[in-house]
């Protein structure tokens, strides 16, 4: 026989396991990290430029918006193998006594910026082997561990056990953790190289991933930035941008073995606090947040989507700029602490690309496009009439120079009491020319040269029969141009410029000496850049 339990013992039962309950509910998490940087590697490996200013960014990153206490977080630039292996089994001995006890949820994330290949990673002439370094966050207490790895061939971490790419990951805790495991997030295949971009100052991994936890990635725009965001920002970024290098597309990859269900977070966006402030980037348009100025280091990168995106950042001047189809539209703003600002596009000035060119800027090296429009050259004797037509050519902007192959041709004449003829110009002309940049108008200087036929018939019968010369000139002059929306412009420009070609004998129509003709060339029309 069974006998039903006591009334006390059922309350005192069901008290436990609400107990039990809160305590869980209760329970806080903490993090830690370990990040190391360095430049440095084996004998003969090239040194790294941003790889130990790369964990400096991470560690920023996970202190300020992650709620890493810095207390918790090891920072390791330019360190060996043993400080980097003495930095884990430290961190790990410390998160298994501050969870003893229960109460606390511990997040373990490690970070390495540096040389490495698909065996270990390179400290300096040391090695870490990767099968060390995945044994020690295995046997972490944490409940969740993060690798990262930013180092080429790295992608060996996730191919292990037959580890493979899967759908975005779906894990998360807010107030406590809903899941348990291990996550390993690489800079590139097992078989591809990191890179490194001066323009970003830092690796493309590590950029997207920074700009990803400062709100890039919040795609659902709840202030928080989960892993799933973080990991699917920075791949599609490294892609799309490593996909331009000469060293070829570079493909992050990930591998995760977990417990539980849920997103694990990794930054939350304060919409107020006293140590940050917020920018607003409007959808639409790709931007960059760069410290400082124009020339500062480049703090977060915005890919065009298709909803505004917030970042949180420290309190100073930020450069902005914003790049559209075929402009970029650039400005400063102040940010301050507990305020956000919203950036606009009536705040921020819009350059061309062809200007950046000229600068030097963007890593833009050339610009090209179509021009046509209206010409004319004066006569070359009096009587005569000016010379009107048309023109149609190319342009390729350089940062010093402009090269303009023109295509042109008119139609002049001349008349009097006893004779009318007619004279038809066709000619191919390469101009090259330097610019300067204003605030409305971009002034050249340029010099031409070219060569072309000239045909002369007599509309009065019986003079002489229709004549076509050949004819070479060279010239110099200046230009102007003014940007219109949509890469168009305005273009105008004059030349002086000499022609020789022969003229022939009076009387007998024979082919004279070579003769030098001046003539002025005004020209204005349209171009669009493409």
């Amino acid at each position: 026989m069974i006998r039903a339990p006591a009334p006390r013992l059922v309350a005192f039962a069901l008290a436990c396991a609400a107990l039990l309950a809160a305590q869980a509910a209760l329970a806080r998490v903490e993090r830690y990290a370990v990040i190391a940087g360095n430049n440095a590697g084996l004998r003969g490996e090239v040194e790294l430029r941003y790889a130990e200013a790369d964990a400096l960014k991470m560690h920023d990153v996970l202190v300020g918006l992650g709620g890493f206490s810095p207390a918790n977080v090891t920072l390791l630039r330019g360190g060996n193998a043993e400080a980097m292996r003495r930095a884990l089994i430290s961190m790990n001995s410390r998160i298994r006594q501050d969870i003893t006890g229960g109460g606390v949820e511990a997040v373990l994330v490690v970070y390495y910026s540096g040389h490495g290949d698909a065996r270990a990673l390179h400290l300096g002439n040391t090695l870490m082997d990767l099968p060390e370094l995945e044994q020690l966050a295995r046997g972490s207490a944490a409940h969740f561990r993060l690798v990262i790895v930013d180092a080429c061939r790295s992608g060996a971490l996730t191919r292990v056990k037959g580890g493979t790419a899967a759908p975005p990951l779906t894990i998360r805790t807010d107030a406590r953790l809903a899941g348990e495991g291990v996550v390993f997030l690489t800079a590139s295949s097992a078989n591809e190289d990191a890179q490194e971009s001066d323009a970003l100052g830092g690796s493309f991994f590590t950029h997207y991933l920074a700009s990803g936890l400062l709100g890039a990635a919040d795609d659902d725009g709840n202030g928080v930035v989960t892993l799933d965001e973080a990991y699917r920002h920075v791949s599609e970024a490294t892609i799309r941008a490593t996909s331009r290098t000469l060293a070829g597309t570079q493909h992050p990859t990930f591998r995760y073995e977990l417990r539980g269900q849920g997103k694990l977070a990794l930054t939350a966006l304060p919409a107020s606090a006293a140590h940050r402030g917020t920018v607003e980037l409007p959808a639409g348009r790709t931007y960059l947040l760069l410290e400082g100025g124009s020339h500062g280091p480049v703090v977060a990168e915005v890919a065009a989507t298709d909803v505004s995106r917030r970042l949180s950042v420290k309190p100073g001047r930020y450069f902005v700029r914003g790049r559209g189809q075929d402009h970029l539209l650039e400005g400063e703003i102040a940010v301050e602490a507990g305020k956000a600002i919203r950036v606009e596009d009536a705040m921020l000035s819009r350059a061309e690309y062809a200007r950046l060119v000229r600068k030097g800027q963007e890593g833009a090296d050339a610009t090209h496009g179509a021009q046509a429009g209206y010409r004319l050259r004066t006569a070359f004797h009096e009587g005569e009439s000016p010379c009107h037509g048309v023109f149609a050519g190319y342009t390729l902007e350089l940062r010093h120079l402009s090269v303009m192959p023109r295509l042109s041709a008119c139609r002049g004449g001349f008349e009097n009491d006893a004779l009318r003829a007619s004279r038809d110009q066709l000619d191919l002309e390469v101009r090259v020319a330097h610019a300067w940049d204003f605030p409305w108008v971009t002034l050249d200087v340029g010099v031409g040269l070219g060569a072309g036929l000239l045909r002369q018939e007599f509309e009065t019968r019986g003079v002489a029969a229709p004549r076509t010369s050949f004819v070479g000139f060279l010239g110099s002059g200046l230009g102007l141009t003014v940007d219109l929306p949509s890469g168009f412009y305005l273009l105008g420009q004059v030349d002086a410029q000499t022609y020789f070609f022969q003229r022939a004998r009076r009387g007998s129509g024979e082919s004279g000496p070579v003769s030098a003709e001046f003539a002025v060339r005004p020209l204005a029309g349209l171009g669009k850049r493409f």
